[in-house]
């Protein structure tokens, strides 16, 4: 008997995202509820500070609020689209407090990060066999692994979003990560 909990609290989710968005102050401390800690960690993560977590997490929610129209259930899960706006607010804050912390004295320690011909030449070549080698994947094993590593998903992210279940996702990594790497060895 397959649990049924996950589609529960994605349509509990997907319904209060909807109420917030035309302007239910329960709603939205019903996503509160059901999404601070797992957003707060993703804020954390990416901050490295608990302080600047919590004002950033805070952050988060008021975009909810203001955004809530904007999800779309067809799109991606409530719990994917809660952890993009979360990460892409922590990374904003992330790239604005990092540069303010620089000393003028690092930018002369800075060496120059263009690479040289044969190792651009040589990354080209790589990515190409890449992702020659990703299309040669069945088409649920290539959207998990490109998602996973390209989009950085998670793997709960990813069976949410391909709704299947954990260990059928992984199973489905797991074997084309496999042949990816036989892929490769061949070339």
């Amino acid at each position: 008997m397959q649990d049924t909990r996950p589609t529960q609290q994605r349509e509990r989710l997907s319904t209060a995202l909807a109420a917030v968005a035309d302007g239910d102050q329960a709603a939205l401390r019903e996503v509160y509820d059901s999404t601070s800690a797992k957003l707060f960690g993703v804020c954390l993560r990416i901050c490295q500070d608990r302080e600047a977590a919590e004002d950033v997490l805070q952050q988060v929610y008021v975009k909810i609020w203001h955004r809530a129209g904007r999800f779309d259930a067809q799109r991606a899960s409530p719990i994917t689209w809660l952890c993009a706006i979360a990460r892409n607010t922590a990374i904003d804050w992330h790239r604005a407090n990092m540069v303010a912390h620089l000393p003028a004295s690092a930018a002369a320690a800075v060496a120059d990060p263009s690479p040289l011909a044969p190792e651009m030449i040589e990354a080209q070549q790589q990515s190409a066999r890449i992702f020659d080698c990703l299309e040669e994947l069945d088409d649920r094993p290539r959207t998990a692994i490109r998602s996973a590593f390209y989009d950085g998903l998670t793997y709960a992210q990813l069976a949410d979003a391909m709704t299947v279940p954990l260990g059928t996702l992984k199973s489905w990594v797991r074997r084309g990560l496999i042949q990816l790497r036989g892929c490769l060895g061949d070339g």
